[in-house]
């Protein structure tokens, strides 16, 4: 069993924003994977589905991200999955990534993502896979600049941009679910 969490702000303004790129992607790989649509949970919408044969549970924390780690716990607690850290494939964005680019990394720091240090602190350890979706652009802005841009809706043309990159994203993960160190060559050669 395979836990794949998208990280995202939850409420209708902040879909489809850049700093919701985890749950964007969650959302697509719900529609590649599954007829059937999230179930409500008290902190999260979750789905289990199965690709090939492996059962994969996949997860939006119904917290705002900087609280996406407590969710997450509770979540796992309510549904009684005992998956082990390297069982766990985290989804967000990453401004030192250029958009339509992305990389598997396994048991790094949280590189300054409050919801990905919510999600270390929470489980107590850095040992789960990242996907880091870029959205970072060559000027970084910065300070309440900096808020404003992740914030802000995709353009069509970066939607566009996600949209194309999906493809290698979802191939990937179907890799990653029975051999995540193949799964990071595909991933992390890809634009």
């Amino acid at each position: 069993m395979k836990i794949i969490v998208g990280l995202g702000n939850t409420g209708e303004k902040y879909l489809k924003t850049r700093h919701n790129t985890g749950q964007f992607y969650l959302f697509k790989l719900r529609d590649a994977w599954s007829d059937k649509d999230f179930s409500e949970g008290k902190n999260a919408l979750w789905l289990e589905a199965k690709v090939d044969k492996n059962k994969v549970y996949l997860i939006f924390p119904a917290e705002m991200m900087n609280n996406s780690g407590a969710s997450l716990k509770k979540t796992l607690t309510a549904l009684k999955l005992k998956a082990k850290p390297s069982d766990i494939l985290i989804i967000h964005d990453d401004l030192d990534i250029e958009l339509g680019r992305s990389k598997l990394a396994f048991a790094r720091s949280s590189a300054g993502h409050n919801g990905v240090e919510s999600i270390i602190k929470n489980l107590k350890t850095n040992k789960f896979w990242r996907l880091r979706v870029g959205i970072g652009i060559k000027k970084k802005p910065d300070g309440k600049k900096l808020i404003d841009f992740i914030l802000k809706k995709l353009t069509p043309a970066e939607e566009r941009i996600l949209n194309k990159n999906f493809k290698k994203i979802a191939e990937g993960l179907e890799i990653w679910l029975t051999h995540p160190d193949k799964a990071m060559s595909i991933i992390n050669s890809s634009k």
